[in-house]
This record gives C-alpha cells, structure tokens and sequence, in this order.
C-alpha cells in the first residue's frame, strides 16, 4: 500500500475498505446479516437473497452460493434473468405506462385474476431453477377476455412464480426465510408486494430509503474497517410497511403455480430456434 500511497499522493495510514458483491452491499444496507434475513430485489432481473451461517452449496439447482460482506456469513441465492424487464416489456408492447397498468391490474375482479392466462417470464432465458439461456416467454391460457389488465396480472404473477421456484429449491436446499424484504423499481407496487407475500407464505416488508441499499452497504463497510461496532453499523433500516400472506390467496396460487412448473417441462422438447 505504501507504493501506492506515493503514487497517488496520500498518507499511508488511509483506511482501505474492503467492498462487496452488489447483492451482498444490498444486504448490508438494509441490515440483513443474520441466518432467515433475506431479500427480494425486483430490478431488471430478479434475486432472492437469503443469509445463512455456513456454505451450503446446491449447484445442481442452479442456486448461488456466496460469501457475505462480514465473516461468518453467506448468501444463497436464487436469480431470475427477466424480473421488472417483463412488466416494462408488456407496457411497451399495450403502449402504457407501468402506473397506469398497475392501476388497471388492482382493478381487476378475483375471478379474472384466478382465471388469467399463466406466463412463463424467460424473456432473456433463465437462471434458477433451469440454467437455460434457450428458454422463452409464453403467455398461455389466452382468450378473447384477455385484456391488457389480465395480460399485465399474468406478467406479475408469472414473475412472482420464478420467485416462488427459487424459494422452493433454497428451502430443498436448506436455507428459509423468515422475513423479505423488497427492493428494487419493483418494490414500488403494493400490489405486487402483497402477490409476493400471498405466492411465497412469508411476510414481506419495505423499508424507508431502501433505495439507497448497495451504496448505504458500502458506505456501512467503510464505516466497519474504520473501527465501527457492528451493532451500531448493521441495523435493519425503519419499516415502511409489511404484507402479511393471505392463505386463500395462497392457496389458489400454488395451484396454479403447479401449472406453471409443467409448462417449461412441457415444451422444453419444443424450443423455437429463432
């Protein structure tokens, strides 16, 4: 370092920081350090993200297996290629705006939610649980009442199944959540905060200034290498609000869930070469 110091014209005794992964800063940020702290990051792509005390890999379930940012700490990760993308997608394609789709899809009656045609949310292939990158979209189940509403439930329901395949295959793999939390241009919508909540089991919580996670992450390692207590550095930050799952709702879902599973099954022999 003191070659480097010269170099650059600073002290020698300057604090270097060790950084992290962008979903482990995330983690960070928001105070998710202990085993069953995890987090949903609903961004272009999709990760869900749970904290365990040991390295538990499960390669054959196409889960991650990642140190933490702080010793004794690891992450186990499911990642989805086409999260948030797909409801840009779908509002590109209805010429809408994602507000206005999301208004339209709250206004939605229980029977055309329970009856919405299932998408398979592979747009850019997949990750967890298919290591596919041949893998496509497909709206299935489509008939004349197929709206741009319904169409708009699909897309969010379909990325909240990708999700609840992670969460199945980490929970085979030993690693359960207590608790999410929600991130990314996603977590924006209750709606879907509550979707996530209902499909999963498991209550899910958003935090004020959660926004700020990865760069707060590594602004919190800093404060660490510069003598911080953990206890003082790596607090949860203050709720915003929490969605308690609706076991109805749940129910419904893992039936359809079900469904979801055997479509990619199903047509995997039938990939389109385009």
């Amino acid at each position: 370092f003191e070659l480097i110091a010269i170099q650059f014209g600073i002290s020698n005794n300057v604090i270097v920081a060790g950084g992290g992964g962008d979903n482990a800063v995330s983690a960070i940020g928001i105070g998710a350090v202990e085993p069953g702290d995890g987090f949903i990051s609903l961004g272009t792509s999709g990760v869900l993200c749970i904290i365990d005390d040991g390295f538990h890999p499960c390669p054959e379930s196409a889960i991650h297996s990642f140190c933490h940012a702080i010793p004794n700490r690891w992450l186990q990760m499911s990642v989805m290629l086409s999260a948030a993308s797909c409801l840009r997608w779908i509002c590109t394609l209805t010429s809408t705006t994602e507000e206005q789709l999301l208004q339209e899809v709250e206004n939605l009656t229980t029977k055309q939610l329970e009856t919405a045609p299932l998408f398979l949310p592979y747009l850019s292939g997949e990750r967890t649980p298919h290591n596919d990158p041949e893998a496509k979209g497909l709206f299935f189940g489509i008939t004349h009442d197929s709206n741009r509403a319904v169409l708009g439930y699909s897309v969010l329901e379909g990325v909240t199944m990708g999700l609840m395949d992670g969460n199945d295959l980490l929970d085979k793999c030993g690693t359960k959540a207590k608790t999410l939390s929600l991130l990314g241009g996603g977590a924006r919508s209750s709606f879907w905060a509550q979707l996530i909540a209902d499909a999963i089991n498991v209550k899910i919580q958003r935090h004020k200034n959660s926004n700020a996670g990865g760069a707060l992450g590594a602004a919190r390692l800093g404060w660490l290498a510069a003598g911080g207590d953990s206890k003082d550095v790596l607090q949860k930050l203050p709720l915003q609000d929490e969605f308690l799952p609706n076991q109805e709702r749940h129910k419904i879902l893992k039936k359809r869930f079900e469904k979801f599973r055997q479509l990619y099954q199903l047509l995997k022999p039938l990939k389109l070469n385009i």
